[in-house]
């Protein structure tokens, strides 16, 4: 079996993570990391054993697929080329920073015959995916994710930046249409929203409470999802959940599960370059990109700014 041959455009913190990922695939080949700070790219090829460009216009014509994690707002100008000559992209999330460059790569991935898959990382918790069969019907959601300010991801307000995961994974939960959206949202080291806390309400009656920070002095990453007949608490920072299940007899049963550690990344790199070899579908595709940014729009949209 002939490797296959990728790169990793932008090698920042966590473009850096991609390529070694990659360099450990032994059906992978990593033909280049490409940064356009030449010490940053050097430095990241000596690591993973490979060369550094920066520029992909030397290696984009041998490549198979790509991971692409630069700035938010660059999404767009980046995976172009890349989809349009049918190279298979994992693009960090959020898929763009604008609907219409959502929009437009999705075209693109369509024109070239190329697979786009969405780095909603979340989406390969380990927590998440044990748990993911027995969430059937969510009656309320609370999500709370919470860090302190980071310079990464701050070209865009913490919707985009942060709240974007748990939009992603609400949708995902929750196939029912969204009929209202309430926000309000606090500048504090920005120009933009850096707290910011959302209210959707869907047409089968749920409620999801969804609350962003990047500005705070703990980190947390939970999710509490309430149904009918239980209560499910996933705390995606611990890879822990805790399930409260009401029996027929009336009462309420506790089961706590510390779910064996395991990287998400590797995961999620390990589910796009088998779909790309396989050619099946993508686990996060552009369409659901596109939905999580629609959301996030209406989130902004709504938003009341004190």
């Amino acid at each position: 079996m002939n490797p296959l041959k990728a790169a990793v455009i932008g090698v920042g913190y966590l473009g850096r993570f991609h390529a070694l990922k990659y360099a450990a695939m032994e059906d992978v080949e990593l033909l280049g990391v490409v940064d356009i700070d030449q010490d940053r790219a050097v430095l990241v090829s000596r690591e993973t054993g490979t060369q550094a460009y920066t520029s992909a216009e030397g290696i984009i014509d041998r490549l198979d697929a790509v991971s692409i994690a630069v700035p938010t707002s660059a999404h767009a100008e980046v995976a172009m080329p890349f989809l349009e000559r049918g190279i298979a992209v994992l693009l960090e999330k959020p898929i763009a920073a604008r609907i219409e460059d959502a929009v437009s790569l999705i075209d693109a991935a369509h024109r070239g015959s190329a697979m786009l898959q969405i780095g909603h990382l979340e989406r390969f918790n380990p927590a998440l995916k044990h748990l993911q069969s027995s969430i059937t019907h969510p009656m309320f959601i609370e999500a709370h994710r919470i860090s302190p300010f980071r310079q990464r991801g701050a070209d865009v307000d913490v919707i985009l930046d942060i709240m974007i995961h748990d939009l992603d994974i609400i949708l995902s939960l929750v196939t029912s249409e969204v009929t209202s959206v309430e926000s309000v949202g606090v500048p504090v080291l920005t120009g933009s929203v850096d707290i910011a806390n959302a209210r959707i309400k869907f047409a089968s009656g749920c409620i999801a409470n969804i609350t962003a920070s990047r500005v705070s002095a703990e980190i947390m990453r939970k999710i509490r999802i309430f149904q009918s007949d239980s209560y499910i608490s996933i705390d995606f920072a611990q890879s822990a959940v805790d399930i409260y299940t009401l029996t027929e007899h009336r009462e309420i049963t506790h089961t706590h599960l510390k779910i064996d550690d395991s990287d998400a990344l590797a995961a999620e790199l390990r589910s796009f370059v088998d779909a790309v070899r396989e050619g099946s579908q993508v686990e996060v595709d552009g369409e659901a990109g596109l939905k999580a940014v629609e959301m996030a729009y209406r989130v902004k949209d709504s938003m009341v700014v004190p």
